[in-house]
């Protein structure tokens, strides 16, 4: 009976494939998995926005927001609305 204890007790503390690496590398695995989820979504966008980014007026209208690209002979004006103009100062 007292060996069977000390087997028990080797086992689930003391072993290299003790319970509680078992259940550390578990939780690793499942962080992992989530990872895996996170980047499956996000390589899906990124082929929608590839996708789309194939029509050159799509392409125009891209680099005008997010650029602030203009044609020659073009005015742009950048409206910021107050509450944009708040949250700007807060991040920096």
């Amino acid at each position: 009976m007292l060996i069977l204890i000390l087997f028990l007790v080797w086992m689930i503390f003391f072993d290299t494939n003790s319970y509680f690496i078992h259940k550390e590398l578990n939780e690793d695995i499942k962080a992992l998995e989530d990872n895996k989820e996170f980047y499956k979504e996000e390589i899906a966008k990124d082929k929608q926005f590839i996708e789309k980014m194939k029509d050159s007026n799509e392409v125009e209208k891209y680099a005008r927001e997010k650029y602030y690209l203009k044609k020659e002979n073009e005015d742009i004006y950048i409206i910021e609305h107050e509450d944009s103009i708040k949250l700007k100062k807060e991040d920096e």
